[in-house]
């Protein structure tokens, strides 16, 4: 199965699209790469981190990159296909180091557009809540949806996952997946 160079899955919190995801790279049946954000800050956390690990099995070469992402896609090799899980957890991770947010996002959206490798990129849909009641919450909200509509913008492919199942946004499925 053939991807675009890059596909965009979004969705909420526990909505399925990180297994969604998971699958379509699966599928390629190319080498799998496998690009994690998350931290595990607490004992919650890292029992989630290793669901994930259990869902996924083995056949996945794993790189931890919470902050250097833009590192890690730009030396993804050419024959794999990279999962970035998620974009979301990488920009809270900016936010709390005090990173320079816009070089950071500036520096993985040039990555993106040089990644040598099909890329599939999970991240949170922040836009359909309400308005956060904290200048922090309020900030990332907004900086989420930019950088989702960046991304967005760049993607031939972007999937939004709800209860599991994929709505295509833009671009079509490659064939033989649902």
């Amino acid at each position: 199965m053939q991807l675009q160079p890059l596909s965009l899955v979004i969705g909420g919190a526990a909505s399925g699209k990180s297994r969604w995801a998971e699958g379509l790279v699966s599928a390629t049946g190319r080498p799998r790469h496998y690009i994690a954000t998350a931290t595990a800050g607490d004992a919650g956390m890292q029992a989630k981190i290793t669901r994930h690990q259990q869902a996924r099995g083995a056949g996945w070469a794993t790189q931890e990159s919470p902050l250097d992402l833009a590192g890690a896609i730009e030396h993804l090799p050419a024959d794999a296909v990279g999962l970035v899980d998620c974009m979301t957890m990488w920009l809270t991770n900016h936010l709390l180091a005090g990173s320079d947010i816009d070089r950071a996002t500036t520096d993985l959206l040039e990555a993106i557009g040089r990644c040598p490798a099909p890329l599939v990129l999970v991240t949170n849909e922040v836009g359909t809540g309400g308005i956060p009641e904290n200048a922090l919450a309020r900030q990332f909200q907004a900086l989420q949806g930019q950088l989702n509509q960046s991304v967005a913008a760049q993607a031939g492919l972007v999937v939004a996952v709800i209860a599991g199942l994929p709505m295509v946004l833009k671009g079509a499925l490659p064939e033989g997946r649902t």
